[in-house]
């Protein structure tokens, strides 16, 4: 770690670093142990003992940030990672809202807020969490969380970035979705790389299972799908290589792809950057407290951020229709809009009551007084 650090460089995401410590008496585990493999293999003797020498003999002696990639089954075991009082680690990753949606039956949007709200509440006194919702191992978020099909494409892709840059954690964007990649879907295993994908492919067929089922599934969450060349522009290879790549190149880079959105002002690479910009500007959106409002609403996620005598509020509608939502009385009065992903915001007043009524994928920040 020190030869590292000695060179520069910022910090450290602890990969799978949950597993370092090992029960040495070797324990029998029952059957069906691999199927909560954290339960038993992670966070063994001594993993906080091993934490905490680190921090005291190396982390604590330089202005880094280390990440808990990994935090145990419960937010209890996150915070036991990441509490300032224990001088472990400084901020927490977990992986929970990846394991929704993961089937061709889509996710409930009720069950994301749940998710999200359940770990801001968790870190709302102390510690510090990490807010995602795509990496390496998962497929693209537009595909999964968003829609990927050309009429909502971009703006499923800017409400997802509106709700990673308007939640209170520290935001953290993958490559491509910047520009709204989607899911590759390839059709034939031959196409895929991922030794997760080829070995469970094997298994089935072993089996006698059904593998077209298989290859329609992994459409949706192969590993391979977030792997693909980003796409620079509308040239050969998206102007990624002039070799081979190691996957095949997204058919959408002809449209999808930097070189063109670097021209569009209204692109969804340029939102993103109005994001930053908006996060950056108000503190609310960074240390503000987090309010979830109309918790069963099915399709529009709404939340206010408060910090001080500011507030603002966030309304996400996650459909591919129109959607109404209701703003609840002593929230105040919306002022204007800092961000909206949209031309036009329908709001109607009704003596004191409000109500919007957002178009598919909306999104939009305001000010309330």
């Amino acid at each position: 770690m020190r030869f590292w650090l000695n060179k520069g460089i910022d910090g450290f995401r602890m990969d799978a670093f949950q597993y370092v410590a090992k029960d040495t008496t070797w324990p029998a585990f029952p059957p069906g142990y691999e199927k909560n493999i954290i339960k038993y293999y992670g966070i063994g003797p001594h993993m906080h003992d091993y934490l905490q020498e680190m921090n005291r003999e190396v982390i604590s002696k330089y202005d880094i940030m280390t990440v808990a990639e990994g935090a145990g089954s419960t937010t209890d075991d996150a915070m036991q990672f990441v509490d300032p009082s224990r001088n472990e680690l400084n901020m927490a990753y977990h992986f929970e809202g990846m394991d929704i949606g993961n089937d061709l039956k889509g996710y409930s949007l009720i069950d994301f807020k749940n998710v999200y709200t359940k770990w801001d509440s968790a870190f709302a006194e102390k510690g510090w969490v990490s807010i995602f919702l795509a990496n390496h191992d998962v497929p693209r978020m537009v595909s999964k969380f968003g829609n990927d099909k050309p009429p909502f494409r971009e703006a499923s892709s800017k409400l997802l970035t509106t709700f990673i840059m308007s939640m209170r954690g520290t935001p953290y964007y993958y490559y491509g979705d910047e520009i709204g990649m989607g899911n590759i879907r390839f059709n034939n295993i031959a196409d895929y790389k991922d030794v997760e994908t080829l070995n469970k492919y094997q298994q089935i067929k072993n089996q006698g299972g059904d593998l077209q089922a298989f290859i329609e599934l992994k459409k949706l969450t192969a590993r391979d799908n977030g792997r693909t060349p980003f796409q620079w522009n509308d040239q050969e290879n998206a102007g990624f290589t002039t070799g081979t790549p190691w996957l095949k190149i997204n058919p959408d880079y002809k449209k999808v792809n930097a070189a063109a959105q670097e021209k569009d002002p209204n692109s969804v690479l340029n939102y993103f950057r109005k994001m930053i910009k908006l996060r950056k500007q108000l503190a609310e959106l960074v240390y503000g407290s987090y309010k979830l409002l109309d918790r069963e609403n099915p399709n529009v996620y709404a939340y206010t951020r408060s910090l001080g005598n500011k507030k603002v509020l966030v309304l996400l509608n996650f459909s591919t229709a129109s959607s109404t939502f209701n703003l609840p009385p002593g929230n105040g009065k919306t002022a204007e809009a800092f961000i909206n992903n949209k031309s036009t915001l329908a709001i109607k007043k009704k003596g004191d009551n409000t109500s919007f009524v957002l178009q598919p994928y909306q999104a939009v920040v305001l000010r309330l007084n």
